[in-house]
């Protein structure tokens, strides 16, 4: 688990990390969006993580303005945003637009640690969905033109007859392409097919 705190305040930036490092959570400080923008590539992208975030910053560009810039990957990672009295309506408007949370400053430690437990453990569910999700792509990908045509009506609940009326082709040739539909997502049945793609609906 890995914790990266974003803040212009060195002093904040210290006693944070060492806070969390004391809880046993790895963390890791940038003194700016830029900062942590240009070290993102280099960054662990499987690792579950979360992000504390100044709402405002001295130099160069705000919390907000880096949350809106963060690439897709740092999207698997929830954002606390830190915020003085005056960035309260600011938080609960990133809060809207899908930041985990915004503290008040100044904010209790078990607050915030307790808080960060949480992002972590649902960073962790991101990545496990999203991991599950390229797996369930990739043996998609493995399916011919004809057989994504087939599974679209097994989909939809169509008796085999049906699927071959629907796409003039021998009831027979349904039955096969069924089969190797299966194999291929190494799945049982229809039901098991339909629940294995709801995650990409998740």
């Amino acid at each position: 688990m890995q914790v990266y705190v974003i803040d212009d305040e060195e002093v904040l930036r210290d006693s944070l990390s060492w806070l969390l490092e004391s809880r046993d959570v790895k963390c890791d400080s940038f003194a700016s969006g830029e900062a942590f923008i240009a070290a993102l590539p280099a960054l662990p992208q499987d690792l579950p993580s979360c992000i504390i975030l100044d709402i405002r910053m001295g130099a160069g560009m705000s919390g907000i303005e880096l949350f809106q810039r963060m690439p897709e990957i740092a999207h698997q990672w929830p954002v606390i945003f830190l915020s003085g009295h005056g960035d309260i309506t600011l938080a609960v408007t990133a809060v809207k637009h899908g930041a985990f949370d915004f503290l008040e400053k100044p904010f209790a430690d078990n607050q915030l640690v307790d808080r960060v437990l949480e992002a972590l453990k649902l960073s962790k569910q991101r990545l496990s969905s999203f991991n599950q999700s390229e797996v369930i792509r990739d043996k998609l990908n493995l399916l011919s033109p004809r057989e994504l045509d087939v599974m679209d009506g097994i989909l939809s609940g169509q008796a085999n007859r049906d699927i071959a009326n629907d796409l003039g082709m021998a009831v027979r040739t349904v039955e096969v392409h069924r089969a190797s539909i299966f194999k291929k997502m190494n799945v049982k049945g229809a039901v098991e097919l339909i629940n294995l793609l709801q995650v990409l609906e998740v």
